[in-house]
């Protein structure tokens, strides 16, 4: 008999998430069906969208529903299989993660690309975040060469990526982050870096303009906040902002008010779209052809933050809004 351990959650948080607000539980798994496969997870993925799923609302992806098995990214090991295409000891990837043994239908797993990289990079630099940071700025940004890049939230998994495909296409590349260690790992790899933290509005907006006097052709949006009013206060003419994420407002408990220069937008005659990754991974390969050698020739730099143990994911999911994570956030299982 195998057991499987699991999160669920106990009730929808308001604010920041409290640790008492999940719960493990375990359970027999039942006998394979035809075409199911078992894994056991080696590592579980750790990322902000998770806590939108956590509202009780649909956004674009259903929520959490509570008492029932959370999900999220995970890279394991086929344990067991009744589907043809899988074999015991295939590395494979899939979404139901959030626990240590997964059993579930065949065409919801995807093998692991033959790329000579730690496993877990699928999780990270060529898994959702790479492609993420690699679509924003390709598909919706539109970067050309010798442009004048903004990324924010410029060390974390999506950001860092950012930042480093900007600069292999020659750009004057800014990053933003929360600390001056972040901020250092930037400079270090030719990112003008800017430290966000105990800056206003006033204060980001003279510091952008200072990393770039020249203004902004491409801003990468993971923030919002006084963030976003300053990038706009510093755009250029025909500026593309790029929104994967708005991580300011996860954890908001009311409404708040947007930016007071949205007018920019019509000055700088400036787009500003939204963009959901999943609705664009039909270049998924295109990406990988494009990163993934680069990655494994460590052209392409990245971090990670490794948390051990199943019992420790909610801990691990609730760092990601104190800014404790270095690049990519991760639960490995023994």
């Amino acid at each position: 008999m195998t057991v499987t351990r699991y999160f669920v959650l106990r009730e929808i948080p308001h604010g920041l998430p409290q640790p008492n607000q999940f719960a493990i539980k375990e359970e027999a798994l039942s006998d394979l069906a035809p075409n199911e496969v078992r894994i056991r997870n080696h590592w579980l993925s750790v990322d902000p969208y998770m806590r939108g799923r956590m509202s009780g609302v649909t956004t674009y992806v259903e929520p959490y529903a509570l008492g029932e098995p959370m999900s999220g990214g995970a890279v394991g090991e086929v344990i067991a299989s009744r589907h043809p295409h899988f074999q015991q000891g295939d590395r494979v990837r899939h979404m139901a993660g959030w626990r240590d043994v997964a059993q579930l239908p065949g065409e919801e797993v995807e093998p692991l690309p033959k790329f000579d990289v730690p496993e877990q990079a699928y999780l990270g630099v060529l898994g959702m975040p790479g492609m993420t940071a690699w679509t924003g700025l390709n598909l919706i940004a539109e970067l050309q060469p010798q442009q004048r890049v903004l990324v924010s939230a410029a060390s974390g998994a999506v950001g860092s990526l950012a930042v480093q495909l900007a600069k292999a296409a020659d750009c004057h590349v800014v990053g933003v982050a929360g600390s001056p260690a972040k901020c250092e790992w930037l400079e270090s790899m030719g990112v003008k870096a800017v430290n966000y933290r105990g800056k206003d509005v006033d204060a980001l907006t003279q510091a952008l303009h200072e990393a770039s006097p020249e203004g902004y052709d491409i801003y990468y949006e993971n923030v919002g906040g006084p963030l976003l009013e300053a990038a706009l206060a510093n755009l250029r003419d025909h500026a593309r902002i790029a929104i994967c994420g708005m991580i300011d407002r996860y954890n908001a408990t009311g409404p708040s008010g947007g930016p007071g220069n949205l007018n920019q937008l019509l000055f700088r005659k400036a787009r500003m779209e939204g963009f959901i990754v999943g609705e664009h991974w039909s270049h998924y390969q295109t990406f990988l052809e494009q990163v993934a050698p680069e990655v494994e020739r460590e052209a392409i730099r990245y971090r990670e933050t490794v948390v051990e143990g199943l019992e420790q994911m909610p801990d691990a999911f609730l760092k990601l809004f104190s800014g404790e994570n270095e690049g990519k956030m991760l639960v490995r299982l023994p």
